[in-house]
């Protein structure tokens, strides 16, 4: 189980890094799906990675990532939906 949290933590740290990199390569946009999908994931595998460890600040912070992650693409989608009605 250590390993498999080991890889989720470090899976993580490759997706909020990666976006991050895109992101200042202007490879992608803040407000893209794929900006958005790789901090989320990012932020879900290091929070479970945190939790595993107990670390309740790392964590924390973690869900809060994702929270703005998830938050950010539901307003994207909803702003879409309403485009096509």
């Amino acid at each position: 189980m250590k390993l498999a949290m080991n890889l989720i933590g470090w899976a993580g740290v490759l997706f909020c890094t990666l976006g991050y990199l895109l992101l200042s390569l202007k490879t992608i946009r803040p407000d893209s799906l794929s900006f958005q999908i790789l901090n989320i994931l990012g932020g879900l595998c290091l929070a479970l990675s945190a939790f595993y460890a107990y670390d309740l600040p790392n964590a924390t912070a973690n869900v809060l990532w994702m929270s703005i992650g998830l938050y950010a693409l539901s307003r994207q989608f909803n702003k879409r939906i309403r485009k096509t009605s």
